[in-house]
């Protein structure tokens, strides 16, 4: 017998596996990838955590099918910022089901806690993930550390699991959930809703502001991830790394609407800019990455865009600048 599990990394999916483990009945881990999860590649770690509750590990892209079929069209409409979690989770239980023959598994399994999370984890919103997945009729979604407060699964109506080995767990509290940590022995896994960056505020706003300008695409989603966002008066947008990381991020993407501005005589951030900005933003634009290195107000510095040269000087303080940042005040 064999169960796929939507595997976040997170301490509850750790032990919803660990749950139906115990049972003997063998788990493929499977991390579907919408595009949102985190700003860095978690690939490796998830390997390794799935790893360690004895599961197999796959990573599904549904990042097209996201953007295009429930980010902005959610049934059940948005959380607190743009996360559309109900749809979400519907989307990647349906997505687990149609993966069940490739497995040769049986059920799908979820690391839910009734009542966790006060937009998708309510009673109500876990029965309208099951709509959305079609499975009210066929019951192969279990979720093993509230199943007792739930109806009973296919799973356990047909004898593969033993409800009675399941757990009645509800609500906010994780006293019981670290204790099971400290038993298998788990040192590190991720916080409970740290895992979505459309749950993010500041991130969201992003979203937002980016949507009013052009059409989203999987393309943007890594562009969001990177670097202050700048809105230039004639509709350019400008991205300037804040870190080593962010320069990271910048040095590896590729976006057929963006190209670098690169610094030649100062260290400095790595920049990206549409290729449609005119020269006015494109001015601009030196001016506001120089304001985040050490030259000198007073100073002119050398930026090479596509191997054009552009001379300018930063302003006299990061101040002047925020007026074109995309920031909550906006």
């Amino acid at each position: 017998m064999r169960a796929i599990a939507l595997f976040s990394g997170g301490l509850d999916s750790m032990l919803a596996v660990k749950v139906i483990k115990e049972q003997g009945v063998d788990v493929t881990a499977i991390f579907i990838d919408v595009g949102f999860g985190s700003r860095d590649d978690k690939s490796e770690l998830l390997k390794q955590r799935a790893e360690m509750v004895g599961a197999d590990f796959e990573i599904i892209n549904a990042r097209e099918d996201f953007v295009q079929e429930i980010l902005f069209n959610p049934r059940y409409g948005y959380g607190k910022n743009f996360n559309p979690c109900i749809d979400c989770h519907g989307n990647m239980v349906k997505i687990a089901k149609a993966l069940l023959p490739k497995y040769g598994a049986s059920f799908i399994i979820t690391g839910e806690v009734v009542g966790q999370r006060p937009m998708s984890q309510r009673v109500e919103a876990l029965h309208n993930v099951s709509r959305l997945a079609n499975d009210r009729e066929d019951k192969l979604l279990l979720r093993p550390l509230s199943a007792k407060f739930l109806e009973p699964t296919t799973p356990e109506l047909n004898g593969w699991i033993d409800r009675d080995k399941l757990l009645g767990l509800s609500g906010r509290g994780r006293e019981i959930q670290l204790e099971m940590a400290k038993k298998y022995n788990f040192t590190e896994f991720e916080a409970p809703g740290g895992g979505c960056l459309l749950t993010d505020k500041m991130f969201s706003l992003k979203m937002r502001e980016s949507i009013t300008h052009k059409k989203f695409t999987t393309d943007d989603i890594d562009l969001l991830k990177a670097g202050r966002h700048f809105r230039l008066p004639d509709g350019a947008k400008l991205i300037v790394g804040r870190d080593q990381k962010d320069n990271d991020r910048i040095e590896n993407l590729t976006h057929p609407d963006f190209m670098r501005i690169n610094l030649t005589d100062i260290v400095g951030p790595l920049n990206l800019i549409n290729r449609s900005a005119t020269d006015e933003d494109l001015k601009l634009a030196c001016g506001i990455i120089l304001t985040y290195t050490k030259a000198k107000s007073d100073e002119n510095h050398k930026l090479e865009i596509e191997n054009k040269i552009i001379e300018s000087s930063p302003f006299n303080s990061k101040s002047e600048v925020k007026k074109y940042l995309v920031t909550i005040a906006k």
